[in-house]
């Protein structure tokens, strides 16, 4: 028997949650393949069989945690030769055997996608399934599937008021089905669902900062003429020669390096009575993922140009969907920018993560009335805040950055003359 372990995490995890098993007991795996993904407070990875052989029982259930080096399933050797098992092996399964091999990252695909890998000609080596093979039936499926919409769309109408009629007649299919019994006897459906280990360590450090940080926020608006008119202008070219757009999260992070070294209590922290300021500036952009919120960090962004911050910005979104951010680069960081405007949100209170000082929010743009040179004209105006740990950083310092961070968005000429 071969025991399956939680591997070394990196410095300062200690525990993962078991995500989802990508075998179950009794199916046939081969040395090296995924067997089952694990979620840290930072990321997700899979977890590959050490030798091949049967997977004899689980240890680990979905949704339950495990310290570094706890076993999460058991693995029975010699249940077949050179990664083929016999006919009669239980469970057999064709992208597991023989003809059709898939490769790590095929599979880690196909099982994100819900994908057959049974009915995928493989292109690699042997007839091995390869990602690109995956990728290209998932796209050869949704144009299927766009083709079934459109003669769909023909009938659709007179459908919905047959449906309609059928929910009414039948009130019980509307509700939601329960993964456990009704609480309390009541008639209501509730659905238990597991938080995240990256759900936890949130919740834990959101409360942390609640209770030991004297947190207030101020606020300013920023008009984006400038930063638009200088996007729109040059946006094809900038596309062309760096192969990403230009957003606006670029200059405000070389607005915030600007402002950080002017109030240098904003990019430090506090460590029992000192107070330590940072004279580096790692930024951490909040990126939105499946599995939620990330915060992966931009080292040195002093040192960083408008086109260098896009494309890594660029990147981590990427790798954030994909679970593929390491873990080093989830760590650390002075300062954070979170861009709530992205999904709508027209003004918040961010909160600061531990042990940093202050995050700084950023809103939709949106146009509004000002007043410009005793007219009221219209405006793409973006609400900010910058929420801050009084027991470091005064009112007067906050305020005063946040103004630093509008003068310098509203005339981004004075990043280039580092004004």
């Amino acid at each position: 028997m071969v025991e399956v372990v939680v591997p070394n995490l990196g410095e300062s995890i200690v525990e993962a949650m078991v995500s989802e098993w990508l075998k179950d007991e009794g199916d046939i795996v081969a040395e090296g393949e995924p067997i089952v993904i694990i979620e840290t407070d930072k990321t997700t990875m899979e977890v590959y069989a050490p030798k091949a052989g049967k997977i004899a029982k689980k240890v680990k259930q979905k949704g339950e945690t495990a310290k570094v080096g706890e076993v999460l399933c058991v693995i029975e050797e010699g249940v077949f030769v050179q990664g083929k098992p016999p006919d009669d092996a239980p469970n057999k399964k064709k992208d597991d055997i023989g003809e059709k091999v898939a490769m790590p990252s095929a599979k880690k695909v196909a099982f994100e996608e819900g994908v057959d890998l049974a009915k995928i000609s493989g292109s690699g080596k042997g007839g091995r399934i390869l990602k690109e093979d995956v990728i290209k039936a998932i796209k050869t499926e949704e144009k299927k599937d766009e083709l079934v919409e459109v003669g769909k769309g023909a009938v659709e109408g007179a459908q919905e008021k047959v449906e309609e009629s059928k929910v009414m007649e039948q009130p019980e299919l509307q509700k939601a089905p329960a993964i456990s019994p009704p609480v309390f006897d009541s008639a209501r459906e509730v659905e238990i669902v597991p938080m995240s280990m990256l759900r936890r360590t949130v919740a834990e450090r959101l409360v942390q900062a609640k209770q030991t940080m004297a947190l207030l926020t101020t606020f300013n608006e920023i008009d984006m003429s400038n930063v638009l008119a200088l996007r729109k202008r040059y946006q094809e070219q900038f596309q062309e020669k760096y192969g990403v757009k230009l957003g606006i999260v670029s200059f405000f992070v070389q607005a915030c390096v600007s402002a950080l070294k002017r109030f240098k209590q904003v990019n430090g922290s506090i460590q029992g009575t000192n107070m330590v300021l940072y004279k580096y500036y790692d930024i951490g952009i909040a990126v939105g993922s499946k599995r939620g919120l990330v915060v992966p960090v931009l080292r040195d962004a002093d040192k960083l140009t408008l086109a260098e911050i896009e494309i890594k910005i660029a990147d981590f979104a990427k790798r954030a969907e994909e679970g593929k951010l390491a873990l080093e680069e989830l760590q650390g960081g002075t300062f954070t920018i979170s861009n709530g405007g992205i999904f709508g949100s027209l003004l918040s209170t961010p909160i600061p993560s531990p042990p940093q000082s202050a995050v700084l929010g950023l809103h939709a743009i949106q146009e509004r009335p000002v007043a410009r040179d005793g007219q009221v004209v219209i405006r793409p105006m973006m609400f900010v805040a910058l929420t801050y740990d009084h027991r470091i950083i005064d009112g007067r310092e906050a305020v005063s950055f946040l103004r630093h961070i509008k003068e310098v968005i509203e005339d981004p000429s004075r990043l280039v003359l580092g004004l």
